[in-house]
């Protein structure tokens, strides 16, 4: 089998030696920012909107980003490892300078009856430090998952001290009802790089898009819900802390549909 390799700093190098010290102290406060990028048929799929948010994601933590080659260094990993689609991760940690990997994994994908049948998830009380930045402060979102996986579920929605259901631990989470798609606002959530694929669908479907919150007691009425990810494109969820909620499969399917076609622009 052929061996890994990830860059680090724009050098070439054994996957097993993108490693970090411990002792370091931003690496012992995760003073970091990362993305997930979705590479197919070796496109990076929306590297542009990725870097953009890595970007702001560092620049709101005051974490110095260098000038970096993003495109020449992905590319070079690419033809080093043979890679035709992927999932790869950039991050990047601070310090006196900071020091960037890319590193990459099989594409993620999830089974086709997600999608026919729906997902079940759970509601988490919990909100994320500095929701608007991609950092690597991810113990929330770990405990969450973790107790979702615990109840058989794919994944945790997130709920706020106001009762306000955000976001998932990996995803954006939306309520279709009355021909309007709900969202909580950019300002209190990660803004996901599908999402604006999302928000475009949904107003080339014919959707009023309200960015207001969904509140938890409104998750069992008559509303269709889905997530959205890199990963998942839009998924439809057809169960709430066990219980089985409605769902217009087919209305997310044509969102998920939409987004996966503009990911080759």
């Amino acid at each position: 089998m052929n061996q890994k390799h990830a860059i680090k700093n724009g050098r070439l190098i054994l996957e097993e030696n993108a490693t970090v010290p411990v002792t370091q102290r931003e690496v012992q406060s995760n003073f970091s920012v990362y993305e997930a990028l979705r590479v197919i048929d070796r496109h990076v799929v929306h590297l542009d909107d990725h870097i953009a948010r890595l970007n702001s994601s560092a620049s709101q933590i005051g974490l110095n980003l260098p000038p970096v080659p993003w495109q020449e260094w992905i590319d070079r990993l690419i033809r080093r490892d043979r890679l035709s689609d992927a999932t790869m991760r950039i991050l990047v940690y601070g310090g006196l300078s900071a020091t960037v990997f890319i590193t990459w994994e099989s594409l993620l994908t999830y089974p086709d009856n997600f999608y026919e049948k729906g997902v079940d998830v759970t509601t988490y009380h919990g909100e994320r430090f500095l929701p608007t930045c991609k950092t690597s402060n991810l113990l929330l979102s770990y405990l969450a998952l973790n107790d979702a996986h615990s109840k058989g579920a794919f994944e945790a929605l997130l709920v706020d001290r106001q009762n306000q259901v955000l976001e998932g631990t990996r995803s954006n989470f939306y309520m279709i009802r009355d021909n309007t798609l709900y969202s909580a606002p950019d300002e209190l959530i990660l803004s996901g790089v599908t999402r604006i694929s999302v928000l475009r669908a949904a107003k080339e479907l014919g959707l009023t898009v309200s960015f207001t919150p969904v509140r938890l007691d409104e998750l069992w009425s008559s509303g269709t819900m889905f997530l959205s990810s890199t990963s998942m494109a839009a998924m439809p969820i057809s169960a709430v802390d066990g219980r089985t909620v409605p769902c217009d499969i087919p209305l997310v399917l044509k969102i998920r549909d939409l987004v996966r076609l503009w990911e080759a622009e």
